[in-house]
């Protein structure tokens, strides 16, 4: 005689574990672009153009994390 024992997790579900981690990357992805584009955009302003908006070459990473992460 055969027996069969079959458990299952409660409240798992492959599919919607897959979609979470895909909008979770998907996410990510926006605001790395975000991140990059302000990061580049700042770059490329002349130093007189930077000190118009009151920022330095030195704080241009923090204003792209700043604008793409939040405080």
């Amino acid at each position: 005689m055969a027996y069969v024992n079959s458990q299952r997790a409660a409240g798992f579900n492959v599919t919607d574990w897959a979609g979470e981690v895909l909008a979770k990357w998907n996410a990510a992805r926006e605001r790395r672009a975000i991140y990059l584009r302000t990061l580049e955009e700042l770059s490329s302003m002349s130093d007189r153009d930077l000190a118009d908006i009151d920022l330095s070459r030195a704080n241009i990473a923090d204003v792209a994390r700043e604008a793409a992460y939040g405080k």
